[in-house]
């Protein structure tokens, strides 16, 4: 990706007054989450990039790393109304987004239909070990996810704004796990992979949360002002550059278009969609405004584009019989767009 120097559109001051109130809410939301969360700083900051975007996020990871923790620090932080859906074999779609049950209205002992809203109803959803159902539990968080609705038996009903599913996932590979459909995955705005702590860190676990002692944490920003951020997210300016660039690095994971490396053409069966374009836009500017700038940069693209291109890039059996996998294929097309 070539270097540039584009002289965004002025903003107006209150922008610029917002933009660097957003910078102090995260550095104040990275210190409190720290209280409780030892490390994972890269994955605390993906999560607000997501949170500010306006988008959904996946965390992936063996479990006992302290995913569930993580979301439900989030929500803590953010005066928002909280729910979390433990995923099971067993679970059905109505347990998610509630269902009609009769119930006696009125002295005559008239019965009616009467909706009883499930767990989705909420500002922020944990759909923790999503992918322990079946796909057809699944599915009922996408219209959720997409449209900020539900419709249950032929009746649709809005969800709260703001609207988060942050869901938490555990290696395909595992016993009793079913993979997410791709047009699941693609409502996802970020698949953020959660790691092993390091030497130190998991040393502070050890020493830090085995007590008697446990951390309230404080509330610090409410549902109007999150709206308010993520309308000034989608206001930040964008060079035409970055928009040039992300538009390159998408079309270059589909295999078959004429700007496509061979080597993509016989590792991937197929690439990301226009969404990823529009989340590769969004992240850059919502991580350029959490970092107090006015401006999305390439810096800022290159930061988030392996969490919104990990798992919209499947590759073939030629790719998995080398042990190339969707990962190392993203940082490679980074790579080689940074060199040109």
């Amino acid at each position: 990706m070539e270097s540039h120097t584009d002289f965004p559109p002025q903003l107006p001051e209150d922008d610029v007054a917002a933009i660097d109130e957003l910078g102090n809410i995260h550095e104040v939301l990275r210190r409190e989450i720290g209280k409780v969360i030892i490390g994972q700083e890269q994955v605390i900051e993906q999560l607000a990039i997501c949170l500010f975007a306006k988008g959904h996020a996946l965390l992936m990871g063996v479990p006992g790393l302290a995913k569930t923790l993580l979301v439900s620090s989030v929500a803590q932080t953010f005066d928002l109304t909280f729910n979390r859906i433990q995923f099971t074999p067993d679970l059905m779609p109505a347990d998610i987004t509630g269902t009609d049950i009769i119930q006696e209205s009125g002295a005559g002992g008239r019965r009616e239909f009467e909706f009883i809203k499930g767990p989705v109803f909420s500002h922020m959803v944990l759909a923790d070990e999503i992918n322990r159902a079946p796909a057809k539990t699944q599915s009922a968080m996408l219209e959720a996810m997409q449209e900020n609705k539900v419709t249950v038996l032929g009746k649709t009903y809005s969800l709260p704004s703001p609207f988060f599913v942050l869901a938490t996932q555990n290696p395909i590979e595992q016993e009793g796990t079913y993979p997410l459909p791709e047009a699941q995955l693609d409502r996802f705005m970020f698949l953020i992979e959660v790691d092993y702590p390091s030497l130190e860190e998991e040393t502070r676990i050890a020493r830090e949360t085995t007590g008697g002692h446990s951390t309230p944490l404080e509330k610090l920003i409410d549902g109007p002002k999150i709206l308010a951020c993520q309308q000034l997210v989608r206001r930040l300016p964008v060079p035409e550059h970055v928009y040039q660039a992300a538009v390159r690095l998408v079309r270059k994971t589909r295999p078959g278009q004429a700007d496509t490396p061979a080597w993509v053409n016989d590792s991937v069966a197929w690439g990301a969609g226009p969404r990823a374009v529009q989340y590769l836009i969004l992240g850059a500017k919502s991580r350029a405004a959490l970092r107090g700038s006015y401006m999305a940069s390439l810096e800022d693209l290159e930061a988030i584009a392996p969490a919104v291109l990990n798992h919209r890039v499947i590759t073939n059996f030629n790719a998995e019989s080398q042990g190339m996998n969707s990962k190392k294929i993203v940082e490679r097309l980074i790579r080689e767009s940074r060199e040109e």
